[in-house]
């Protein structure tokens, strides 16, 4: 089913002022860009947060009531690949979801979920998921992480493979600023682990899965193909005595600390990293799953969704400079609702709504994977 777009007949040039690493943008125009096709492939989701590809076609997606599902040949499988046992409240459940790059011989995925621990509290877990090949079901394999601290809001939650084969797992501060500066907590950091838990050798803090640290709430992890530079999206303070709004894309460089909750937005101090492209003071894009274009018109941008933003989000970084964005644009603003994960496939891009989470408005067919064609 396609999904018609309003085409905006204005064409602004690109407004945009750096400020100490960070920059905030006009956007230079927004709608529905020329030759894109956009349409819904798979419905009746049930707040899907993650969305992955196997090399056999099927299309693995997480809900965050604990489910994963699975379509296979443009059909969403009735019976979930698998359940998992865990609590869903406001952002919190199954969260992030990624399949290991050898999975045609070792059938591992792996997932990051919140659960309720033995004292009561909401705790998080990282566990690698192993699939019976006969039956096509999955079950625990082993659990790679455990024990850290959950909440409500702000668990993060994206697990990514990066092209160095380690797994990345993003954690958001569980609403506990100050964990997000102690280096003996897990919490708002960027981790990076061996594909069995282990921690790589070469991490910045030895024997430690810490690999960036000072953040509030990451939600998108997405690596430059031809620089293997990561970049991430982040959650920016949602009121109080911090603002609001200051939305990230920051440039991840090993051991670097990004400030939160002592710096936000464009502000700067010495030994921390300021954003690389930030939302301002009044707007929210509440950013999300984020990916790289490697094909078509859109081949170098990086892609990321929108939540309070309500939009797909593209940025082109400067060729010569991977801290300036040279242009940054909204598109399909308010047409689908929130978007919660945008990973490239091999025939567009895919795109997950979460209409049904609660802070939505839910249509006929929510939630949906969307894919995004050219010159169809």
């Amino acid at each position: 089913m396609k999904i018609p777009g309003t085409v905006l007949a204005c064409a602004v040039l690109l407004c945009g002022i750096s400020v100490r690493g960070g920059a905030f943008f006009e956007p230079a125009w927004a709608g529905t860009p020329p030759g894109a096709t956009p349409e819904s492939v798979v419905e009746g989701l049930e707040t899907p947060w993650a969305i992955a590809f196997a090399p056999d076609g099927r299309i693995f997606v997480s809900e965050r009531a604990g489910r994963i599902r699975v379509v296979k040949n443009g059909r969403l499988e009735a019976e979930p690949w698998m359940r998992l046992e865990v609590v869903e409240q406001s952002e919190s459940g199954l969260l992030g979801l990624a399949l290991d790059p050898d999975f045609s011989r070792n059938r591992f995925v792996y997932a990051a979920y919140t659960y309720r621990g033995k004292d009561g509290r909401l705790t998080n877990r990282l566990a690698r998921l192993r699939e019976d090949p006969a039956k096509n079901r999955g079950s625990l394999d082993k659990v790679l992480l455990d024990g850290v601290a959950g909440s409500g809001n702000h668990d993060g939650g994206r697990v990514k493979f990066g092209p160095d084969g380690k797994l990345y797992w993003s954690v958001g501060d569980a609403q506990n600023p100050s964990l997000a500066q102690d280096l003996s907590s897990l919490n708002g950091k960027i981790l990076r682990l061996n594909a069995d838990g282990t921690v790589p050798a070469d991490n910045p803090f030895a024997g430690s899965p810490v690999y960036s640290y000072g953040h509030r709430n990451p939600q998108g992890l997405a690596w430059q193909p031809a620089t293997r530079r990561l970049y991430a999206t982040e959650h920016g303070p949602s009121g109080g005595l911090k603002g609001c709004c200051r939305d990230e894309v920051n440039l991840i460089e090993r051991g670097a600390n990004y400030g939160w909750p002592i710096i936000t937005g464009d502000q700067s101090r010495a030994g921390m990293v300021s954003p690389v492209l930030q939302s301002g003071d009044r707007e929210t894009w509440a950013p999300t799953g984020a990916a790289f274009v490697t094909r078509g018109p859109w081949a170098g941008s990086l892609v990321f969704g929108g939540l309070r933003g309500e939009s797909l989000y593209r940025v082109v970084f400067d060729t010569a400079d991977p801290r300036k964005v040279a242009r940054f644009e909204p598109l399909w603003e308010r047409q689908w609702g929130r978007l919660r994960d945008v990973v490239e496939g091999a025939d567009g891009i895919y795109i997950l709504t979460s209409n049904r989470d609660g802070r939505g408005r839910p249509r006929a067919g929510d939630d949906r994977v969307i894919r995004i064609r050219f010159g169809q």
